[in-house]
């Protein structure tokens, strides 16, 4: 038998995979930890009861803005590594165009405001909590990713940990939003941007163990 022959035998009974399987099965990943998410928010946080006004304003599109950035570039990030073989993480480096447009926006809003007023400004009144409400809020949607991990084979196990934190971090903020009633732009970048890296370090700490197949 020669090597075309081999590989007919062995290639004739496997099913086809679409060639969108795995973001498929990332995306539902996702959704399903993203629809706990937005359940705990409701429950626990409650959505703010002027959602409907912020709407309108440019803080809230900005705080969407930069975790949504974040989020869509971990999630393709997601679906290149969730595949066996090499790959290079460069195009990470993209991620950091949001967060320097952020910090653009922040040092706008300094300039604008007293310094006497800076510290309220970057505290704001939950910077105690963002954080952390952020890391646990990630947690569903991590879980969400292990499952659509297990049908897929990411060989960088601790680096598919550490993205899949990172972007179920940013789909946490980003549904965090709707009960955050924090306006300025260096809030967010501080301690929205802490909850997701927390979340992106826990991914990467325990990824060799959870990912393992």
């Amino acid at each position: 038998m020669n090597t075309e022959e081999l590989i007919d035998a062995l290639s004739r009974d496997v099913t086809r995979v679409s060639r969108h399987a795995v973001a498929t099965r990332v995306a539902i990943g996702i959704l399903a930890g993203g629809l706990v998410t937005m359940l705990l928010v409701t429950a626990t946080l409650g959505i703010r009861p002027d959602l409907r006004v912020a709407m309108h304003g440019f803080s809230f599109w900005m705080k969407w803005t930069y975790t949504i950035s974040l989020a869509l570039g971990a999630t393709y990030a997601i679906t290149r590594i969730a595949r066996p073989g090499p790959l290079s993480l460069r195009g990470l480096w993209l991620l950091i165009a949001p967060v320097l447009v952020l910090a653009g926006i922040g040092v706008g809003e300094l300039a604008q405001t007293p310094p006497s007023d800076w510290l309220q400004m970057w505290l704001g009144r939950s910077w105690t909590l963002c954080p952390w409400l952020v890391l646990v809020l990630a947690a569903p949607i991590f879980a969400g990713l292990l499952w659509s991990f297990r049908k897929l084979a990411p060989t960088q196990l601790r680096a598919a940990g550490a993205i899949a934190g990172l972007g179920a971090g940013a789909w946490a903020a980003t549904i965090y939003c709707l009960h955050c009633p924090e306006v300025s732009a260096i809030f967010v970048l501080t301690w929205y941007s802490l909850g997701i890296l927390l979340a992106a370090g826990i991914g990467g700490l325990i990824g060799p163990r959870v990912l393992r197949w």
